[in-house]
């Protein structure tokens, strides 16, 4: 059915031909029906009535691009033809890559052109005007159905992703990354929010710096285990999480190991930030690691969390030379900038990810 529906301009002014010596009207109509709704489903059928067969013309992806911007389509050319081809009202699809359907009328020169009611006849693209002028084509502007629109849609989705992500943090130590965090979201340039800080150490600094901003800080005992937290723990972290209505776990200097219930609560919404360019040297101080190995080049990894030591999917990495004369203090102390950078970054780009 959608390959029989597709046809090349040329073999739709074939068409054309065909039905006026049989006494038949073709219409036309384009658009680039990105997300195709109710509001369209209407008007097509409206198209329809006013002659005995419908083609339309989809703006093909080039095309978007150069009339709504470089965020769309939303869905590709060949997807948007297959679903207008599916409707019983739609006979003929063609595509195009212009911006503008002049070509494709002066092809075709459909008896009656139908355009929707956010136009009207004097507001048609000049050029196009023309066109439909030259072909005596019959201009019908219909009503558009109320409340049923693409912006809309569009509208509706951006307004639901200005939801601040929510963000819950584990962290064991200073808080460094924490601060660098929070203060991206203090100077409006991460839409984030921090809902809640975990520490599994009760004198852990970054517990003070937590309250400091009026979030809310909670210490977790985490059991008898030196690289892991007990059972009860870790189901009372997720508790906390989840009452927090966290979109996104980020670690933050957290020394133990996530495992169940975390890993299945959170599901690919826990990050880790590590100082070396995994998979090399996982673990604690890692930074000491690579400079005792002898490395020329290090840096920091943001990962997401597994249940292993440092080895889930690499989000991004940020390189680190190591210079004559670094010390352990030195060279920890150039892989925190770039931490401190690559980190937030990272969660920005998630916030459209996880924040809908």
């Amino acid at each position: 059915m959608f390959s029989s529906k597709l046809k090349s301009a040329h073999d739709l002014g074939i068409i054309r031909e065909k039905l006026a010596a049989e006494g038949k009207r073709l219409v036309f109509t384009n658009g680039c029906f990105d997300i195709l709704h109710a509001g369209h489903v209407r008007y097509l059928q409206q198209a329809r009535k006013l002659g005995d067969a419908l083609a339309v013309g989809l703006n093909g992806d080039e095309s978007v691009r150069l009339l709504k911007g470089p965020g769309r389509p939303i869905n590709p050319e060949g997807d948007r033809a297959e679903v207008l081809s599916a409707l019983e009202c739609v006979d003929y699809v063609t595509i195009f890559p212009e911006a503008r359907v002049t070509g494709v009328v002066r092809t075709v020169r459909p008896h009656v052109y139908a355009k929707g009611g956010d136009y009207t006849v004097e507001s048609l693209n000049a050029e196009e005007l023309a066109a439909l002028r030259e072909a005596n084509s019959e201009i019908k502007i219909l009503p558009l159905v109320p409340g049923r629109s693409t912006t809309a849609i569009l509208e509706r989705k951006r307004s639901a992703a200005m939801r601040p992500l929510r963000l819950g943090v584990l962290g064991s130590g200073q808080g460094s990354n924490f601060e660098a965090i929070q203060k991206q979201i203090d100077q409006g340039k991460l839409h984030a929010e921090t809902a809640v800080v975990v520490s599994d150490i009760a004198t852990a600094p970054i517990l003070d710096l937590a309250r400091r901003r009026g979030i809310k800080a909670l210490f977790i005992p985490p059991g008898r285990f030196r690289t892991k937290l007990e059972p009860q723990a870790e189901e009372a972290i997720v508790e906390i999480l989840k009452a927090a209505r966290v979109d996104l776990v980020v670690l933050a200097g957290f020394m133990r190991l996530l495992k169940e219930p975390m890993l299945s609560a959170f599901p690919r919404r826990i990050i880790n930030i590590h100082p070396s360019l995994l998979p090399k040297f996982p673990g604690i101080e890692a930074w000491k690691q690579a400079l005792a190995s002898g490395e020329k080049m290090t840096g920091c990894t943001v990962h997401y969390v597994d249940s292993g030591m440092d080895s889930g999917e690499i989000i991004a990495q940020r390189t680190v030379p190591i210079l004559p004369g670094d010390t352990e203090r030195s060279l920890h102390a150039r892989i925190q900038v770039e931490e401190h950078s690559v980190y937030p970054e990272v969660i920005g780009q998630l916030c459209s990810v996880f924040s809908t």
